[in-house]
C-alpha cells in the first residue's frame, strides 16, 4: 500500500494544479515579479489551514457518526470521477492560460485579491476541506501524514508557480502544455476515485 505521505502529495498536487483564477493570479504576479513571496506565502498558509480543518473536521464527523464514512467515501469517489472527467474534457479542448496584464501594485491590494480568489471560490472548500479531508481519513492513523504530504504539495506548487513563472510563461501560454497536465490530472483523479471505492 502506498504511503499516506505520497498519496497526500499526489492528491493535493493534482487538485491544486488545475487551471483556475488563483493559479492565474499567482502566475501573473510571478511573471511581473511583483509581491511574489507574500502571495505564495498567503496561498500556502491558506491551504495549510483548510487542509487541517478538513482532516480534523471529517475525522470528528466520522468518530461521531461511523456511517458517515460511506457517505464521505462514495461522495468523494463520485467527485473524483467527475473532476477527472472534467480534466479529460479540458485535455480534449485545451486552452492557453493568459493572465491579465493589469495587476495591483500595492502589497495590501495584491494580498486582498489573492485572499478573495482563495476563500471566495467554493471549489477550494470542496477540494481542500471536503475531498482532501475524506481522502486523509481513509488512512485513519496516517491521516495527518497524508496532510503533511498534501501541504507539501501545496507549498511546492505555489513556490514553483510563483518563482518559476518567468521561465514558464512561454510554456504555459501553449494549449498543449495544459493538455498534458490535464491528462495527468484526469488519470490521477480517476485512479484515486477507484481506490476509494475499492478500499
Amino acid at each position: 500500500m502506498s504511503s499516506p505521505l505520497i498519496v497526500g502529495f499526489l492528491a493535493s498536487f493534482t487538485l491544486i494544479a488545475a487551471i483556475g483564477a488563483q493559479n492565474a493570479f499567482v502566475l501573473r504576479q510571478g511573471i511581473r515579479r511583483e509581491h511574489v513571496l507574500p502571495v505564495v506565502a498567503l496561498c500556502t498558509v491558506s491551504d495549510i489551514a483548510l487542509i487541517a480543518a478538513g482532516i480534523a473536521g471529517v475525522g470528528a464527523l466520522i468518530n461521531a457518526h461511523p456511517a458517515a464514512i460511506n457517505v464521505a467515501k462514495f461522495g468523494g469517489a463520485l467527485f473524483l470521477f467527475c473532476y477527472g472527467l472534467l480534466a479529460a474534457r479540458r485535455a480534449w479542448r485545451p486552452s492557453a492560460l493568459n493572465p491579465s496584464d493589469a495587476a495591483p501594485a500595492r502589497l495590501a491590494e495584491v494580498l486582498v485579491t489573492a485572499a478573495a480568489l482563495t476563500f471566495l471560490n467554493p471549489h477550494v472548500y470542496l477540494d481542500t476541506v471536503v475531498l482532501l479531508g475524506a481522502l486523509a481519513n481513509e488512512h485513519q492513523d496516517g491521516r495527518w501524514l497524508f496532510g503533511v504530504g498534501a501541504v507539501t504539495a501545496s507549498a511546492v506548487w505555489f513556490v514553483s508557480l510563483g518563482l518559476g513563472a518567468r521561465r514558464l510563461a512561454g510554456l504555459f501560454a501553449k494549449p498543449n502544455t495544459w493538455r498534458i497536465l490535464d491528462v495527468v490530472i484526469a488519470a490521477t483523479m480517476i485512479g484515486l476515485g477507484v481506490a476509494m471505492v475499492a478500499s
